[in-house]
């Protein structure tokens, strides 16, 4: 039973071409509702491209208890503009926004109708992997229900994360064909001036389909075919602003496998907390690069009356990889009265961890490699194998990392459970404003991180997060150990 209260947020949204395809889809949006029930009749509405962004839908925790339902099921849906069958939750290919606090309690039950086994990770959070909670080696069966329950902590950061499938060896299959969706701690705004603790707020979660016949594809998927880019499973909706407006955007990339190197036409990106952790000083950006797993939380201000393009630019992750095309995401219409241009912090935002001077209580080389057809995918030369211990680190530790990569094609490097510092790309420093969950490794480069292993033990994993790379045995168990 859903007793979460379930909103909409106002916005505005429009739609795009897709990327190297014959010809423009219609977008989906989110239910029109404010309340749902357990057995609520699931409607879609199609939504033109260039209609008003639609915010999903969300569910929201009261007096620290979150309680979903989600049920996982295979059917047919309005994505865009088309009847496609897709694998959902809840009956949508955008699912709802969660959102929590920290110290909030996310009691989860998980109904699986589809005819394979899948599970639920909750992506970036800071919470035990262990028993029903963060624990990506349960099986929840054909016809099975599974009760998660994530206690938080008190200290969890608060920014943007998000949940999918990590169902070994379907979580590029099942989070391509509509299996993700956000996840937010609330909190940032306390770091914000009081004038902006309440400006409009956009969720633009990057998710992007390709068809099949009359389905999203899910098997046999080629990263680097054309694709279909949506914004909260919309093409090329419209988001509008006052000139000199500020507004809050969560860009997730919440695709399987694909690469965001997101732009904004006329604006710079500033940027104030970096998948999941509030940065220590904002700092602005006339690009972001959301590798696949990647999140930003940015300020964005209205300019002069106009359109400007919401776009990825074109992005080549290497010789064995993919040239991911330009392709518009959604339009900003800046247009009405002026609003107040209210200035940006430039000194200290938010705290946040440093490691540059911690105590090494081990340092450690991983190395991700992959066969020259691209069909295997190794760590540290093997392939995953959930039964074997890859790495064991000591709880309250900090250990270094040197992630290197050998292959020809950047690889989207993600850890379970703590946030990690990037120390240096290739041998130059990096002077980062926080920790991040994800980085994306140059092809034949490295990069050094620094981890500290907080508050939880248990095994979980690493991996690509370019999900078909996953799939195919690029992942290792890491158990930490007190």
């Amino acid at each position: 039973m859903i007793v979460a209260i379930v909103t909409l947020m106002s916005g505005c949204a429009g739609g795009r071409s897709p990327s190297g395809s014959p010809s423009p889809l219609q977008s989906s949006s989110a239910p029109q509702a404010t309340s749902v029930a357990e057995d609520a009749p699931l409607q879609a509405t199609s939504v033109a491209e260039g209609s008003p962004l639609q915010e999903p839908a969300q569910m929201v925790s009261h007096d620290g208890v979150l309680r979903v339902e989600l049920v996982v099921e295979r059917r047919q849906v309005d994505v865009g503009g088309r009847k496609l069958w897709a694998l959902t939750y809840n009956g949508h290919y955008m699912p709802p926004t969660l959102r929590i606090q920290p110290g909030d309690k996310l009691d989860l039950t998980m109904k699986n109708t589809l005819d394979e086994y899948t599970n639920l990770h909750v992506h970036g959070l800071h919470v035990s992997p262990s028993g029903n909670a963060d624990n990506i080696f349960i099986h929840i069966d054909p016809g099975g229900t599974f009760h998660y329950a994530y206690q938080f902590p008190k200290t969890l950061r608060p920014g943007t994360y998000w949940y999918h499938s990590h169902a070994h060896p379907m979580s590029a299959p099942q989070v391509a064909g509509g299996m993700s969706g956000v996840l937010i701690v609330d909190g940032l705004q306390q770091y914000l001036p009081a004038d902006l603790r309440h400006i409009t707020e956009h969720v633009i979660a990057l998710k992007d389909f390709q068809v099949q016949g009359d389905a999203v594809k899910t098997q046999n998927l080629h990263i680097g075919d054309p694709t279909n880019r949506t914004v909260n499973g919309q093409l090329n909706p419209t988001i509008r602003i006052q000139p000199g407006e500020t507004q809050l955007w969560r860009l997730a990339n919440v695709s399987a496998n694909i690469y965001y190197n997101v732009h904004l036409q006329g604006q710079q990106f500033h940027v104030i907390a970096h998948d999941g952790t509030p940065v220590d000083r904002i700092w602005t950006a006339d690009s972001l690069l959301l590798a696949a797993g990647a999140r930003f939380d940015v300020l964005v201000q209205g300019g002069p009356a106009g359109h400007n393009q919401l776009e990825t630019l074109a992005y080549n992750t290497g010789p064995a990889g993919n040239q991911f095309p330009q392709a518009t995401l959604a339009t900003l219409v800046s247009e009405g009265p002026s609003a107040h241009s209210a200035a940006l912090p430039t000194s200290t935002f938010a705290p946040t961890a440093d490691l540059s001077d911690a105590t090494i209580a081990a340092r450690r080389t991983i190395v991700f490699s992959e066969n020259t057809a691209g069909s295997q995918y190794y760590i540290n030369g093997k392939q995953f194998d959930m039964n074997r211990v890859d790495i064991r680190s000591k709880l309250n530790t900090v250990e270094e990392w040197t992630v290197r990569n050998d292959s020809n094609e950047e690889h989207s490097f993600h850890v379970h459970v703590d946030h990690f510092q990037l120390m240096s790309i290739n041998g130059s420093p990096h002077q980062g404003h926080g920790l991040q969950d994800t980085v994306s490794v140059p092809a034949k480069g490295q990069v050094v991180i620094r981890i500290r292993f907080n508050s939880y033990t248990g095994k979980t994993v690493l991996h690509c997060h370019i999900l078909n790379h996953e799939d195919a045995g690029m992942m290792a168990v890491l158990e930490i150990v007190k």
